[in-house]
């Protein structure tokens, strides 16, 4: 069964850092993209970085260049994303999901809650 579970969510005063993971079951993370998105507070749902299982590429939304980083662990099978100098408007709902190659994002994880203070 395929399977992604975030975890390391939680709340954090702005200025910080959290580290977010995402465990991957029922393949094997090297040939897909997986990817992590946010829905904030009244706001559809955003994609904020995507790594490459094959060549480790990444991808980055504007808002978070320079502040979050993507990486994966294929030994443990898991990606995580590192988030530093968080601000409120990244409060939102985390979500991790893969990318089979058909182009879309086909099985999500359930979403683990960041809330950044003021």
């Amino acid at each position: 069964e395929v399977q992604l579970v975030e975890s390391g969510g939680g709340l954090v005063q702005a200025g910080g850092s959290l580290t977010l993971s995402c465990v991957i079951s029922g393949f094997t993370f090297d040939d897909y993209v997986i990817g992590w998105f946010r829905r904030a507070p009244g706001k559809g749902r955003e994609g904020v970085a995507s790594i490459g299982g094959s060549d480790g590429s990444t991808y980055y939304e504007d808002s978070v260049k320079g502040r979050f980083t993507i990486a994966s662990d294929k030994a443990k099978n898991t990606v995580y994303l590192q988030m530093n100098s968080l601000k409120p408007d990244d409060t939102g709902v985390y979500y991790c999901a893969v990318d089979f190659g058909g182009g879309s994002w086909s099985t999500w994880g359930q979403g683990t809650q960041v809330t950044v203070s003021s």
